[in-house]
């Protein structure tokens, strides 16, 4: 059980969330509200990426540059065989907590544009930003535990199997990486 983490991957999120409502209420400085919630939004990214993922759903992602300067993104899944119902249960408020987000921020984006507060533009589409790039590192992750990633697509969209891009390799630690090559 991880309590704290579970705590810490929904209070950085809601915390960015209500202050971006209410900043206006408390401060008349826009730039003090646009610094402080792009902090709790980079904090947030980065407890997500580095921290609660491994926790809670024990998968990680994360870029590297070869000699080449070619990027690579790998994708890691432990490997678990059995999950506790307690870590069921914060499993589920981390993919919510994942998913929710970036549909809050995507509709501020909206608000903000249509009320044309486009000052709040910029912060909007880095809130979008940094939340779904989470959301699709953890879903690669995530699929590519099971299946790879054009498999899946190829089998929804009906077409014939895109040769395989990704890489397998288990560790020592029983953790199994997924990189994908040749994205920049």
């Amino acid at each position: 059980r991880h309590p704290l983490a579970t705590f810490f991957h929904l209070f950085f999120r809601v915390s960015a969330i209500v202050t971006y409502l209410f900043c206006d209420w408390f401060s008349n400085s826009f730039v003090a509200c646009f610094v402080t919630i792009l902090l709790l939004l980079s904090v947030d990214f980065w407890s997500v990426k580095n921290v609660t993922g491994r926790l809670l759903v024990g998968l990680r992602w994360w870029n590297q540059i070869d000699e080449d300067g070619k990027s690579h993104w790998m994708f890691e899944a432990k490997r678990v065989p059995t999950i506790a119902a307690s870590t069921e249960a914060e499993a589920r408020i981390f993919w919510l907590g994942l998913i929710i987000c970036p549909v809050i921020w995507t509709m501020f984006f909206f608000s903000t544009l249509f009320s044309l507060k486009l000052k709040w533009l910029a912060l909007v589409i880095a809130g979008i930003s940094l939340q779904t790039a989470n959301l699709y590192g953890y879903i690669h992750c995530k699929l590519g535990g099971q299946k790879t990633i054009s498999r899946v697509t190829s089998r929804l969209f009906g077409t014939a199997d895109v040769p395989k891009r990704q890489s397998r390799r288990t560790s020592e630690d029983g953790t199994e990486e997924h990189g994908k090559t040749g994205i920049r």
